[in-house]
């Protein structure tokens, strides 16, 4: 059989990917500025009570069984966000959290390899040495700087964050198809529950109250892109293009995410960009690019390969 390679994207189709990718690269400054005033866990508990209500008043509930929906919620809200917006509250640098948490394609990839039984193939193998390299030396450079920006425990807790994000992935596949936007309106009401719990013991009322109290207008401006914006805008967006092009020429536009969040941490919080941070996303994005551009290149030169001499 002959390896076909996927279509490009029109241009209409390629800019809204785009500016998706920009939205989600850019919020993580987004997520510092609401840290600014709100506790980590109580940013979390706001976004994904603003992602529910009142969204669920006017998305039917996907016909998925509650487990999977809870299963979600609670893998994304009390995993992967906890983690992020903990790690981000003094522990890693916006810049640095949008690539690291980039690993959740390796951490996906591998819990789908688990279910079929499936080895990795050599272009993985290296891909996954290229983004690890990168994740270890930022790990080095946070043990060795010693910044109170950067630490190892920041690296650890986003890779924590990645890997739940992974598995909400693969909870999200035993939905099947179905409206993703409502998937994620509806499971966001299982978050809130353990968020909530976690906010009162973690951080405690006062804290909680305090942080409230000193929220201004721009932290709640934060508060609610990160619900409408990157949230709801985000997949119903994303979701609108997958359903109408294959994943192969879709997915590929993510690897712009890390490029636009290290870009704005640069602009909107003057995030250094010294040389070995610059080396560490190049092989992070080398290993990202590997990953998802191999097979491409791959059916194009199977294409060309099959097509009769002249």
């Amino acid at each position: 059989m002959t390896a076909t390679v996927p279509p490009a994207l029109p241009l209409r189709h390629l800019l809204l990917g785009l500016a998706v990718v920009a939205i989600w690269g850019s919020n993580f400054v987004v997520i510092k500025q609401a840290l600014t005033s709100l506790p980590p866990l109580t940013l979390a508990v706001l976004r994904f009570a603003l992602a529910f209500v009142p969204a669920a008043l006017f998305l039917k509930r996907p016909a998925v069984p509650w487990s999977v929906l809870a299963g979600y919620g609670m893998l994304i809200g009390s995993g992967q966000f906890a983690l992020l917006y903990t790690a981000m509250d003094g522990h890693i640098t916006p810049g640095l959290a949008s690539l690291v948490v980039q690993t959740q394609v390796f951490f996906t990839i591998g819990f789908a390899m688990l279910a079929l039984g499936e080895r990795p193939r050599p272009f993985q193998w290296l891909a996954l040495a290229l983004a690890g390299s990168g994740i270890a030396f930022i790990g080095f450079m946070a043990w060795r700087l010693g910044e109170a920006e950067l630490t190892p425990l920041g690296v650890l807790m986003v890779l924590g964050a990645a890997l739940s994000w992974a598995a909400g992935n693969h909870t999200a596949r035993a939905a099947g198809r179905v409206d993703m936007l409502a998937f994620v309106v509806w499971s966001s009401a299982f978050a809130l529950p353990p968020l909530l719990l976690l906010s009162l013991w973690l951080e405690g009322p006062a804290r909680i109250a305090e942080g409230l109290a000193a929220a201004d207008a721009t932290t709640w401006a934060a508060v609610v892109w990160q619900a409408v914006g990157n949230t709801l805008f985000g997949y119903a967006a994303w979701g609108w293009l997958l359903a109408r092009h294959p994943a192969a020429s879709v997915a590929p536009l993510a690897l712009g995410v890390p490029v636009f969040g290290m870009a704005s941490a640069a602009l909107w919080w003057g995030e250094p960009l010294p040389t070995w941070k610059l080396a560490a996303a190049g092989l992070v994005i080398a290993g990202l690019t590997l990953n998802l551009l191999w097979p491409r290149w791959q059916a194009r030169v199977a294409r060309a390969s099959a097509r009769p001499m002249e």
